[in-house]
């Protein structure tokens, strides 16, 4: 079974029992066809639904959809997670990150965090240039920044250590 939430608010228990699709425990019959690979068509309850997939992270499991022009956000939990979560071990397997290394060789336009600056998840650390495009770096975990290893202007090479986390 999988748990699926929606604008992180709205669940929806869905299971394939038999060849048969139930969402909260209801058989549905849906109509699917692919378009492309982030395309595709649904028909349910005589009503026409055209999903794209705009963003998917697959280490997260998270998932923005378009679905007739509305976005939606969503997070899947299969059987592993849910029995983690149980077992109380959900948090473990996300490691904590110790720091922000450069994707790529560049110039560093903006720094936009000092140290002892506490930052979440997403939050932009900074603005590195790369074959003459602006590429914002945001942060992976939740954390403390114990050292800011580069400066405005500063040239930096792949995998060269650019921000630590305490």
């Amino acid at each position: 079974m999988y748990k699926i939430a929606v604008n992180e608010n709205i669940l929806y228990n869905v299971e394939e029992r038999d060849g048969k699709t139930f969402v909260n425990d209801k058989e549905i019959e849906l109509n699917v066809s692919k378009i492309s690979p982030s395309q595709t068509h649904i028909l349910y309850q005589h009503r026409s639904y055209n999903v794209e997939i705009i963003d998917a992270n697959l280490q997260d499991k998270t998932c923005k959809i378009k679905i007739n022009g509305t976005i939606y956000e969503t997070k899947v939990e299969d059987q592993f997670d849910q029995l983690l979560k149980q077992l109380g071990m959900d948090t473990l397997a996300s490691g904590k990150i110790a720091e922000i290394k450069a994707p790529m060789p560049g110039l560093v336009l903006k720094v936009l965090v000092e140290e002892n600056t506490e930052v979440k998840k997403g939050d932009n650390l900074l603005v590195l240039e790369a074959m003459k495009m602006e590429n914002i770096l945001k942060s992976t975990t939740d954390g403390i920044v114990s050292k800011v290893a580069v400066k405005q202007g500063d040239k930096v090479d792949k995998n060269q250590i650019l921000v630590q986390f305490k």
